[in-house]
């Protein structure tokens, strides 16, 4: 048996917080991920509509600020699980649809039905995300936690792989509505499952919040004095706000405008979950030398390299075949080096006793930014000539050039942030490694740590 009293005696006892790590990545992989934006061109969705659909989570970010306040009065697991448990009911809404929509025949209320479903999907995981990851963090003793954190990326990794491969065969044997049905059905029982793991673990203590007046005095300071934090933060807003929209208007092109199947689009989501695990297992051992600053320069070259690898294939269709699946295997890439330099960067310009405020600052504003981006993309991409299921060619390209133009300014502006090479603990821990364009929602927690006192192997290194 996995993590078992024999084969790892010190983890068995935290075995279900892994097996939840494992049954959500089954429903967050088709709920936010690719396989709705799918679900959506299925429908008959706009590309508004669609990009809407996949940004709700990060546009919901401001929520998770708000919940954290509820800690207090509510606890950390009472709040987690009136999150998790409110969200799966929403996905009684696609389940629905995925039987009565006809393909080809959009139905305005049942696409409106499923953006207003999963905007209460993503409130719910917002309330519920405001407290686990502090909640979890708190319950794994120290001494286990990198081995514990390592194999929950190991457990949502896999399910969130598995997951594409079986809705990939779902895809290739059965009709559509069957398998949009399944998939959906997959998610939800995976959003149950998880549930139950949760409800095993005991509560913490209650945690002291963040005063109103001190975030009210604090917040101009650090979004707009001068700093390393502000000019990384301004850095990444503009890095979430250009590439976020890349993953869904992607996917939604290669079905609706390219008519390529959704099985071929699913495998090219896992080379790009693939590409995520080669750009950290290469960046893992030489960022503690290095420094995360030339990583953010490597992700932002790849990401030039995958805007103009798009322009080429929306010029010249018939290099698509070839050169698609290298761009999405450098989309992982790219997205995941920025990632994990993202967090471990953050660690090194925030000191460690007053993070509370400015990481969920940073959270909260790259989320909503990032989200907000692909709902205002989605209009401009509407075909002039009033085709709903379509993305205008010329808009598409016009997307590209603008994004390439963004990750090229990119470039340069990482010249001015300061960084000295070094080990440093990042702050984020955990599954984030498959969704490095969520992971900043996990940092968001107005939760005070204790001050400790300054000793003299605080000391920073040398520069």
């Amino acid at each position: 048996m996995i993590f078992s009293t024999k084969n790892d005696p010190e983890l068995h006892p935290y075995r279900r917080g892994l097996h939840f790590a494992f049954y959500n990545a089954l429903n967050w992989q088709v709920a936010t991920g690719t396989p709705s934006v799918l679900f959506m061109a299925y429908l008959g969705a706009d590309s508004f509509q669609t990009g809407l659909v996949y940004g709700w989570t990060l546009l919901l970010t401001p929520v998770q600020v708000f919940a954290t306040m509820l800690l207090p009065s509510m606890g950390f697991k009472r709040l987690t699980l009136a999150g998790w448990g409110a969200r799966s009911w929403f996905l009684i809404v696609p389940l629905l649809l995925a039987l009565a929509a006809t393909p080809g025949v959009p139905v305005p209320w049942m696409i409106h039905a499923m953006v207003v479903a999963m905007f209460f999907y993503s409130l719910s995981r917002s309330v519920g995300a405001a407290a686990i990851t502090t909640w979890m963090q708190a319950l794994v003793p120290e001494k286990i936690r990198g081995r514990y954190w390592a194999s929950d990326q190991i457990m949502a990794g896999t399910a969130a792989v598995g997951v594409l491969l079986v809705s990939s065969v779902l895809f290739a044997i059965l009709p559509a509505k069957w398998a949009f049905f399944a998939q959906y059905a997959i998610s939800m029982a995976g959003a149950y499952l998880a549930l139950r793991c949760l409800r095993t673990f005991p509560d913490i203590e209650r945690p002291r919040i963040m005063s109103f007046a001190k975030i009210r005095a604090e917040t101009p300071r650090h979004l707009f004095a001068p700093s390393a934090f502000r000019t990384y933060l301004w850095l990444a807003i503009l890095y979430f706000i250009v590439t976020t929209p890349i993953v869904p208007f992607g996917a939604y092109f290669l079905k609706n405008s390219a008519h390529l199947g959704v099985s071929a689009i699913m495998g090219l989501t896992i080379l790009q979950y693939v590409g995520t695990i080669v750009g950290n297992w290469f960046m893992r051992s030489r960022i503690d030398q290095t420094g995360a600053k030339p990583f953010f320069r490597l992700s932002f070259v790849l990401f030039s390299v995958i805007a103009a690898g798009w322009l080429h294939c929306l010029r010249m269709p018939g290099a698509a075949g070839w050169v698609m699946p290298g761009l999405f295997f450098l989309l992982g890439a790219a997205s995941g080096m920025f990632t994990a330099a993202n967090v471990s960067y953050l660690a090194k310009i925030i000191p460690e006793n007053d993070r509370a405020l400015p990481v969920s600052l940073h959270g909260a504003l790259t989320a909503f930014l990032g989200g907000l981006s692909p709902a205002l993309w989605g209009l401009f991409l509407k075909p002039a000539d009033g085709a709903a299921v379509a993305i205008s060619p010329l808009a598409f390209q016009i997307f590209f050039l603008v994004t390439l133009l963004g990750v090229l300014a990119l470039v340069l502006v990482v010249s001015r942030i300061e960084e000295r090479a070094g080990h440093v603990d990042p702050l984020l821990e955990g599954g984030w490694l498959l969704r490095p364009f969520r992971a900043m929602t996990n940092l968001i927690s107005l939760v005070e740590l204790p001050r400790r006192e300054r000793s003299d192997d605080d000391a920073p290194p040398p520069r």
